[in-house]
């Protein structure tokens, strides 16, 4: 899942994004309006989790920007605002869910996985394919049977191949659902963690690579 936190309180930004990234999300971090418009404009984001009151553009506008477009981000308000009018106005810009701040680490969580969710095809949150269990609540894989310590990374590609229930998924595909902004598009890394993935597995071997086009379970 990719993920957009869009916050001005620094310290506050880089602590949700560290702690989304230890449930297996590739995030990207912004501390103003203007640079959120920028992102939104280049990466298909799962969820955008968005201060309401951002520097440069205002989080209102973010919102309706991407209201208006028909993107499929989902928006979470992560707000000071938080009694019940502005609770309602927040809604009724076009955002999916709004969180108060103070908050609890465990749900904000939950309610980015649960957007995630709704922002791609629906799936249960057992996937299951080629003898292979993903648990997608706890974050557990195992293969016939035996469980299978993955690193977050593993995790997250297994995850997209997995998603798309035998179709052809191409590195670029990869490399924007399970990285953030920094990593070289010209990188290995997503070979060298395909290799990992099928010495994993084991055998049979159910990773295969379709010259040209990408990866396929």
């Amino acid at each position: 899942m990719r993920v957009l936190v869009a916050e001005d309180e620094q310290d506050l930004a880089d602590l949700v994004a560290t702690g989304l990234r230890r449930h297996a999300m590739a995030v990207d971090v912004v501390y103003d309006g203007t640079a959120a418009s920028e992102r939104l404009a280049v990466h298909d984001y799962d969820v955008l989790v968005l201060d309401r009151d951002l520097p440069g553009v205002h989080g209102d506008q973010i919102c309706q920007d991407l209201v208006g477009v028909g993107a499929r981000t989902r928006i979470l308000m992560l707000t000071a605002a938080a009694s019940v009018p502005e609770r309602v106005a927040g809604l009724g810009l076009g955002a999916d869910d709004y969180l108060p701040k103070p908050f609890d680490y465990s749900e904000l969580v939950a309610r980015v996985q649960a957007l995630g969710r709704r922002s791609q095809a629906p799936v249960p949150p057992t996937l299951r394919r080629h003898g292979i269990v993903m648990d997608t609540q706890r974050l557990q894989v195992t293969r016939d049977g035996r469980f299978l310590r993955l690193s977050l990374k593993e995790y997250a590609v297994l995850e997209v191949l997995m998603r798309a229930d035998g179709a052809v998924v191409s590195a670029e595909r990869l490399l924007e659902s399970a990285w953030d902004e920094h990593t070289d598009p010209f990188t290995t890394v997503v070979r060298v963690i395909i290799s990992r993935l099928r010495a994993k597995l084991g055998d049979p071997p159910c990773v295969h690579t379709v010259p040209g086009a990408g990866y396929v379970l």
